[in-house]
């Protein structure tokens, strides 16, 4: 692959961090999208002094907030040409149900609702740099119940675990409906479960929660191999006939018979196209 340019989300830390320095050991010009700016500096500095690569940008984006991840995307319209690599990687699970800064349930805003308007917005310079988009979803979908009546909780009892493997199946939905709606137009798109990786996440669990992370801890894996599946994603050649595939070690799996729901796939990409509304530039 030629000069490579790669945008990737919730690059500060695990996997998102391993996954920016070996693609820019890989000679991409990394741009990390990042809510905290000191912690992405410090990051830029290290990946620099690591690599030798001085491609290595930070650009403020807030993924609770829809206007900072509008204007994220619209500094980088301004300042590239084109997108040849856009990871979606940050996520989170949130112990309580807490709003983002746009009224919507955090796990949702969180991991897909805010990585849906950043690809429309930067539709053109993907685009244009035939790119790939890689979600990082999760095994955790299998535990998704779905309800398009209710994707905000608040018509009955929040569970932290159900609307994060709900979020990581529209991660799923999300990624086919892009192979097929833009596939025609040179962009493929892949999901990922990155494993069971060794990370800061679900550090806010309590409870039944708390106590399930605190058992796996023995059997996790580290954030290094917990990236080789993005990375492989984002750096082999010849996988877009993959495109619209759910990944597991590098290979292709099969995700639950519920992530091959065509009606609630579309269902999905309508009301979030309602929700982004405000905040495209369309």
């Amino acid at each position: 692959m030629p000069f490579t340019t790669t945008v990737i989300t919730g690059a500060t830390s695990g996997i998102g961090k391993e996954t920016a320095m070996a693609l820019a050991k890989k000679d991409h010009a990394v741009y990390m999208l990042v809510r905290d700016m000191e912690r992405g500096e410090e990051l830029r500095q290290e990946i620099i002094a690591v690599t030798k690569n001085k491609n290595v940008y930070v650009l403020k984006c807030d993924l609770a907030d829809m206007a900072s991840v509008r204007d994220a995307a619209g500094v980088l319209k301004a300042s590239l040409m084109a997108v040849n690599i856009l990871i979606n990687n940050a996520g989170g699970i949130f112990a309580e149900r807490h709003e983002s800064k746009d009224g919507y349930e955090m796990t949702f805003a969180v991991n897909h609702l805010s990585h849906f308007l950043l690809v429309n917005n930067l539709l053109p310079l993907l685009q244009k740099g035939q790119a790939r988009i890689i979600n990082v979803s999760s095994e955790a979908h299998r535990m998704a119940k779905p309800n398009f009546n209710d994707l905000q909780w608040l018509k009955r009892p929040y569970s932290a675990w159900k609307a994060y493997g709900t979020a990581k199946l529209f991660n799923i939905y999300f990624t086919r409906s892009l192979a097929i709606k833009y596939g025609p137009k040179g962009i493929s798109a892949f999901a990922l479960h990155p494993g069971l990786v060794n990370t800061g996440f679900g550090t806010g669990l309590t409870g039944i929660g708390k106590t399930l992370m605190w058992l796996a801890r023995p059997f996790m894996i580290s954030a290094e191999s917990g990236a080789q599946t993005s990375i492989y994603l984002a750096s082999a050649a010849r996988i877009d006939a993959k495109s619209g595939k759910y990944f597991k070690n590098r290979h292709v799996a099969s995700p639950s018979a519920q992530a091959t729901d065509e009606l609630g796939r579309n269902r999905l990409w309508d009301l979030s196209m309602e929700m982004i509304k405000p905040f495209t530039d369309q």
